[in-house]
């Protein structure tokens, strides 16, 4: 999948300009499509380019004037051709603390490893408490079920679990892991 389509999904929330599209990667799509400000730009103009958006100058007093973008019919539809087509493959893991788990018997301070995992545990448990402030300000005092049934989108709100569910696979194996290296440690 291309930074293309995170953006055209994002835009189905309405009009953005780049710095709030940045905050949006930030907080909602970041638990499961990453991008710098720099790419993001990079892919408005693309997209601006390819007629898939549409730009708009606001002038502002006291600073810079900003663009604002929207989707056009264009946009519209491929995101719907897209959302329609099955992955082209299943997810696959890429991840550097992995690789240097995998490496961790040969000579390595156990002490930088568990380092490293706890790091990453602090990670996760930010992350998780980020999505769970978005995760009730979406909910605004109701349900689940009251959100899922009368919401105008839902997409966001189960991405946003699945980001839950991922930080919260996380911290259980950073634990997990801090354990082993803990019992390994020991004595006998």
């Amino acid at each position: 999948m291309s930074l293309k389509y995170a953006v055209l999904a994002a835009l189905l929330e309405g009009e953005a300009s780049g710095y709030e599209l940045s905050k949006l990667f930030d907080v909602s799509l970041a638990n499961f499509w990453a991008a710098t400000p720099q790419q993001l730009y990079r892919e408005l103009e693309r997209l601006a380019r390819d007629g898939l958006i549409e730009a708009r100058v606001v002038r502002q007093d006291r600073r810079p004037d900003k663009r604002m973008f929207t989707l056009t019919e264009e946009g519209r539809r491929d995101l719907r051709a897209f959302s329609a087509t099955p992955p082209r493959r299943p997810t696959a893991i890429r991840d550097e603390l992995l690789i240097k788990i995998q490496a961790m018997d040969d000579g390595v301070d156990p002490g930088a490893t568990r380092a490293l995992v706890e790091e990453r545990r602090e990670w996760a448990r930010g992350k998780l408490a980020r999505y769970q402030r978005v995760r009730e300000r979406l909910l605004a005092g109701r349900t689940e079920e009251e959100y899922l049934r009368e919401a105008d989108r839902i997409g966001p709100y189960l991405t946003l679990m699945g980001g839950i569910s991922f930080e919260e696979d996380n911290l259980r194996w950073c634990d997990r892991v801090l354990t082993a290296l803990r019992q390994r440690a020991l004595p006998g």
